[in-house]
């Protein structure tokens, strides 16, 4: 039952998860795409499908609140959340500095705390709710000059766990997706030397699509996914095997 259900997207309008909002759309979910900084973005995705798109800093627990009963007034109650929001700040632990970790956790691990949060009594009282939580390989396999990332990452897949067994019981499923390299703007951001030795480590050949990611997130917001939580579906070409 897809139709008219309510999904947040954090980190909606660009990437992964611009992908994400679009497929649920097309799936039949009533989205509401979350960004912070890119306004071309947002327009872009906004003007292209008739998206929703909010603008709040996903790090800001109060800011959290006040945009999501804003949501919940302009389109309905939150059935789906798909905590996406991500940044890096990389570099290696002897060079980086406290603002750099701290904005890292707060705005890729944070934002989880803060949006479920928001969200899970809600979820609680109306006993159906599904929450899909975007990690990474680098969570799991670690990687050099990323440590607040990969700390932030891993933190996310234990959140998972905890959470799942805390909302089994009340109809709500919570499960992560563990990307490999996809083929974004951050990825692109890396030297070309670089990407090919990335790609030449991939089983498959080739930097994921973000379809790849949104296809797993559709599977698990469905209604018949009732049977699966506190999973981690690991989506990157075979190059780490988890």
């Amino acid at each position: 039952m897809a139709q008219g259900r309510v999904a947040i997207v954090t980190g909606g309008t660009r990437g992964i998860g611009r992908a994400i909002s679009t497929m649920l759309q097309d799936a039949g979910y009533k989205v509401a795409a979350i960004y912070h900084g890119n306004e071309d973005a947002a327009r872009s995705l906004s003007e292209e499908t008739g998206i929703s798109c909010y603008k709040f800093d996903v790090s800001d627990f109060s800011e959290c609140e006040t945009a999501v009963a804003a949501i919940v007034e302009d389109l309905g109650p939150i059935e789906i959340l798909v905590n996406n929001a991500g940044i890096t700040r990389d570099s290696t632990l002897h060079k980086m500095t406290p603002e750099d970790w701290r904005s890292v956790i707060e705005t890729d691990l944070g934002s989880c705390f803060n949006m479920c949060r928001v969200v899970i009594n809600s979820m609680r009282e109306r006993g159906f709710g599904r929450i899909v939580n975007i990690g990474s390989i680098n969570g799991q396999a670690g990687q050099y000059g990323q440590v607040n990332y990969a700390a932030a990452k891993s933190g996310i897949h234990g959140f998972t766990k905890a959470l799942a067994q805390e909302g089994a019981g009340k109809g709500i499923t919570v499960n992560a997706i563990a990307p490999g390299y996809v083929d974004t703007d951050m990825v692109r951001s890396v030297p070309e030397p670089v990407l090919q030795k990335i790609i030449a480590r991939i089983p498959v050949g080739r930097l994921g699509k973000a379809e790849d990611i949104a296809r797993g997130v559709l599977f698990m917001v469905a209604d018949e996914a009732d049977f699966l939580t506190g999973s981690t579906l690991s989506i990157n070409g075979g190059q780490h095997m988890y």
